[in-house]
């Protein structure tokens, strides 16, 4: 077993894997947009840092009235801070609001960039025939984007106040400090040197305690994608696992799986506590530390309470951006893991497509739509090089019925599917009509979870089509008892019989009017009259439309004018 707070190795280097994540956006077609609103708060960080310098004025001159009784003094500074707070409020207010406008900005852009890869080239079915679903991509589009955008934002905007904090407030400490003398040494702006010691060996100490979180967290992540998977898979396989009394071999692997999570959480834990009890100690203890570093000036008469007091405000802001780090850990730990995962789904995206073989190398389209498909010595292997069919030989003309049969898993469906070029492992030739319209039915047919209109047009838009045209058919289909239902948002999936979505897929092939039409069991589900009059439909409503058929009922042969059989390699006429 792994150890859980290691990490994947790459060679490439932590800024590489993340400027490689979020330099495409700053080079896009939107990138003025986020330009201007990233200058815009800037500035307003900038504008922070002002106030805060001027709180930190604020603070000895009002230490010093209530010090001196300085009643006129008081109410003074009272009305001063009454104005910087209103300032202070807009000012952080707007910069929070123009961050958030630019993350979803970003987000957006991100999204549309990761999915346009993961849907190129048909990468996110490459994954699935060699099994490279590991981590969950849907983790990476909708969670891991969101965390990179609004912890990149927080982040470098953060570690940007905090070192124009840092420059300002320093030489305020270093001027109201002033000069300690310690075994006979004078140490000048000794304040300063005394937060950057004390932050210094609190990173340190810090970073050794938090560094196995990166390894942890991303490992946590990867389980908990991992056992949600699960879970849709459960709900999405509901019926099959009810009918066959599935119940106590889920809930064994349902837990099994959580248990990883238990376990790795729990590792989790013992080192936040010891990272939390950590930090706790840490920023308390800054507390006193300024005073206790201060009280021999202050007792020796050689500063004033105001003087103390923004000795200590002082302190606490160069402590603060000399800790930046140390306050971050646990955040940076859990950005770390985003960036190796948004990284490793990026490098897997690549991998994939240049482990796949051709998908459409060997078919050529023919300069005449009269010329029919051809299949020249076509083999078909799986993604593990085992072969399934080779020798592979026929033609059928524009217009013709073929009946494509032989014993199941020998590689019928394989076959389709490297003909419609989504299948790449295979060799051989396939020679297609010029500007054929092409269509698969597989024996279970997609449907996304959206209207009834939608699902019944898919993959078009429910608007290129009139109500008439999709009420007529699904009549024609059987499908009238959902008329009333067009516009229901459901997943259909989970709604529908097999045969109802069956005959949604058929409803597809009329609205849509291919000339070519591959039937993969796409009538498994329905019964032999209902079968019989689909194929009579399309006749009669696609003249010149081509058939080729998959299937095991002998009555389709009569539906068919010829037969092709893989197995035999043999053709004859119906």
């Amino acid at each position: 077993m792994s150890d859980p707070t290691s990490v994947p190795v790459s060679k490439k280097s932590w800024f590489k894997r993340f400027w490689s994540l979020a330099k495409p956006f700053w080079v896009s077609d939107e990138k003025w947009p986020g330009i201007g609103l990233l200058v815009t708060i800037i500035a307003l960080t900038l504008g922070v840092v002002y106030l805060n310098v001027q709180f930190n004025t604020w603070y000895r001159e009002f230490y010093d009235a209530m010090q001196n009784l300085d009643q006129p003094a008081f109410w003074r500074l009272i009305k001063k801070f009454g104005v910087l707070a209103v300032i202070y409020i807009f000012v952080v207010v707007y910069q929070q609001y123009l961050q958030q406008l630019l993350q979803i900005m970003w987000r957006r852009w991100m999204t549309a960039h990761m999915v346009d890869r993961w849907l190129a080239n048909r990468t996110y079915y490459l994954w699935q025939l060699e099994q490279q679903i590991t981590d969950n991509p849907d983790q990476r589009i909708s969670q891991d984007i969101n965390m990179f955008v609004a912890t990149t934002l927080s982040l470098t905007l953060g570690l940007l106040r905090e070192v124009v904090m840092l420059t300002s407030f320093i030489a305020i400490l270093w001027q109201v400090s002033g000069p300690i003398t310690l075994w006979g040494v004078t140490i000048p702006g000794y304040m300063v040197w005394a937060a950057l010691v004390y932050s210094i060996v609190g990173t340190w100490v810090i970073h050794k305690i938090g560094k196995p979180l990166i390894g942890l967290t991303y490992t946590q992540q990867r389980f908990e994608a991992d056992f949600r998977f699960h879970l849709v898979r459960l709900r999405e396989n509901s019926e099959s696992v009810a009918l066959s009394r599935g119940e106590k071999a889920e809930n064994r692997n349902l837990l099994a799986r959580f248990q990883e999570i238990y376990l790795n959480f729990r590792e989790i834990m013992d080192r936040q506590k010891q990272l939390v009890f950590t930090r706790a100690f840490y920023n308390q203890f800054a507390v006193i530390f300024p005073f206790l570093v201060a009280a021999p000036r202050f007792f020796a008469k050689e500063i004033k309470l105001g003087g103390l007091m923004q000795i200590s405000n002082a302190f606490d802001k160069v402590k603060d951006s000399f800790s930046f780090f140390v306050d971050a850990y646990l955040v940076i730990a859990e950005f770390a893991a985003v960036i190796l995962r948004l990284d490793g789904f990026l490098d897997s995206v690549q991998a994939a497509q240049e482990r796949a073989p051709h998908t459409t190398d060997n078919i050529h389209r023919n300069d005449f739509a009269a010329a029919g498909l051809t299949l020249k010595n076509v083999s078909l292997a799986l993604p593990n090089q085992q072969p399934l069919l080779d020798g592979i030989n026929f033609h059928v003309k524009p217009g013709e019925s073929l009946l494509v049969s032989g014993p199941s898993g020998i590689g019928k469906s394989t076959l389709f599917r490297a003909i419609s070029g989504i299948w790449p492992y295979w060799n051989g030739k396939v020679e297609v009509p010029a500007g054929m319209h092409g269509m698969v039915l597989p024996q279970k047919p997609y449907m996304p979870v959206d209207t009834l209109r939608a699902a019944l047009t898919y993959p078009e838009v429910p608007t290129d089509y009139t109500e008439e045209e999709v009420l007529g058919l699904m009549t024609l289909c059987k499908l009238e008892h959902l008329a009333k239902r067009l516009d229901d948002i459901e997943n259909w999936a989970q709604v529908l019989s097999p045969g109802e979505q069956q005959r949604v897929a058929f409803v597809r092939v009329f609205l849509h009017k291919p000339d070519w039409l591959f039937l993969d069991e796409a009538t498994s589900a329905l019964d032999e009259g209902m079968q019989k009059q689909v194929y009579e439909a399309l006749k009669l409503r696609l003249p010149g439309l081509t058939v080729i058929s998959i299937a095991h009922r002998a009555s389709l042969r009569d539906l068919h004018q010829r037969e092709y059989d893989v197995l035999a390699k043999a053709e004859k006429t119906l």
